[in-house]
């Protein structure tokens, strides 16, 4: 039973984005960070001396810091900065609001204390969101940027420095963590407390439904394509209002603790109330992997093969305890993976960026598809914009099909000529 895609590398355990060696001398240096709001994160920055452009890399969750595109930035005269956010590997609790001002922390640092002339960012998956919602408040002049969360904590950006950047690179990048998960939840849960409470009618993975044994490509009817989405959205909709009524609890209780009789009550009912005002609460999203193009390849065409991200075996990799957003906390998941209330939307913030902006699509990704990249195109107002497609997986490996072309080397050149034309190295 064939579960896991992730190919194999060298005894050295290197991870999916992480790149092997680096060529000549180079200077590494581990960077500490404290935002504004006194955050914490880090960084890595690569030198070899007489930069003028820094190339920055950052994800919500991931570890930037040994991406694959540092020697190729490095070899190109540039100096490459992968961050590590708040939420480092993890992001249960991840707050987009308040990763944008670790983003700012590091561009502050990078252009005023080390001089850098130029910097252009690299939003490689869910990079691209992060740093265009980022770009998009940046650009927005006080007191017009956001004040709050979405589950309405006050978080007032116009509090706050964000400096601008000068190029953006969508890498491999979806519409947002949030767009990403609504298309790839699972609309036949019935119960969000039951992983494995289903309607069969909503069922992808059905045969009723056009799922055929893997490999076998499905087939699913134009009509069960328009319920299915909808119901996707649908259970966004109802994961969302159970995160606000738990947040709306612990609001009440924290609203009873302010009232001017609280230490007039006994010790067990002010304990009590002191504890629901404390006490958070977890959610547990069931069966994120059932986006209906994994098993039909005829839904948003391209160079990939069958499956998802992770599995050849969606069917079952949708049954597991791992996969994307199964356990956040109520605000997490309305700032971060929330379809219908994240800010971190791509095509919603594009509006404010009107940088150089180069987009990059690799053709045979399992979870970024070629129109979800001509989107981003499309919403661009940058006059100097590029779209370019190269054959490639998510992670920037070359496709099966095609060991011997396209791939990282492609990917890089791709970007490095790009940098070349428009922003000085050394």
């Amino acid at each position: 039973m064939a579960l896991a895609r992730i190919p194999r590398y060298s005894a050295q355990g290197l991870s999916l984005i992480s790149f092997e060696t680096l060529s000549s001398p180079t200077n590494v240096e581990v960077i500490p960070f404290t935002a504004e709001d006194r955050g914490e994160s880090k960084g890595v920055l690569y030198t070899r001396g007489g930069e003028k452009t820094v190339v920055c890399l950052m994800h919500p969750r991931a570890d930037m810091s040994r991406h694959y595109a540092m020697p190729y930035l490095l070899d190109g005269g540039y100096a490459a900065f992968g961050q590590e956010s708040r939420w480092p590997s993890n992001d249960i609790a991840c707050i987009h609001e308040m990763l944008l001002l670790d983003v700012a922390a590091s561009l502050r640092y990078l252009r005023e204390e080390r001089g850098f002339e130029q910097i252009v960012l690299i939003g490689n998956s869910g990079g691209g969101s992060l740093y265009a919602f980022y770009l998009a408040q940046a650009s927005t002049s006080p007191p017009d940027r956001l004040t709050t969360t979405p589950v309405g904590d006050p978080y007032d950006l116009n509090r706050f420095q964000l400096p601008g950047a000068d190029g953006m690179v969508f890498l491999a990048a979806h519409l947002g963590e949030g767009k990403f998960l609504e298309g790839a939840i699972d609309p036949s849960v019935t119960d969000e407390d039951d992983p494995l409470s289903c309607d069969p009618s909503l069922d992808m993975y059905h045969p009723a439904n056009g799922f055929c044994e893997p490999p076998q490509p499905s087939a699913y009817s134009a009509e069960f394509i328009t319920r299915y989405r909808a119901a996707q959205v649908q259970r966004v909709q109802r994961i969302d209002a159970i995160a606000r009524r738990y947040v709306d609890e612990q609001r009440y209780f924290q609203e009873q603790i302010r009232q001017p009789d609280f230490d007039d009550q006994p010790l067990e009912r002010r304990t009590f109330l002191s504890r629901r005002a404390l006490v958070g609460r977890y959610m547990e999203i069931h069966r994120t992997e059932a986006n209906l193009a994994y098993t039909d390849p005829s839904i948003h065409p391209s160079a990939r093969d069958y499956g998802s991200l992770w599995s050849p075996r969606p069917d079952l990799f949708n049954y597991l305890e791992a996969g994307f957003a199964k356990y956040q906390t109520p605000r997490a998941w309305l700032s971060t993976w929330s379809g219908q209330s994240s800010r971190a939307a791509v095509l919603d913030n594009m509006a404010h960026l009107s940088l150089p902006t180069l987009v990059v699509n690799h053709t045979g990704d399992h979870a970024i598809y070629p129109q979800e990249s001509e989107a981003v195109y499309q919403h661009s107002p940058a006059d100097d914009k590029h779209l370019v497609h190269v054959d490639a997986d998510h992670f920037g490996f070359p496709l099966a099909s095609q060991p011997d072309h396209g791939g990282r080397d492609a990917t890089m050149k791709v970007i490095v000529d790009w940098l070349r034309e428009r922003f000085p190295g050394r």
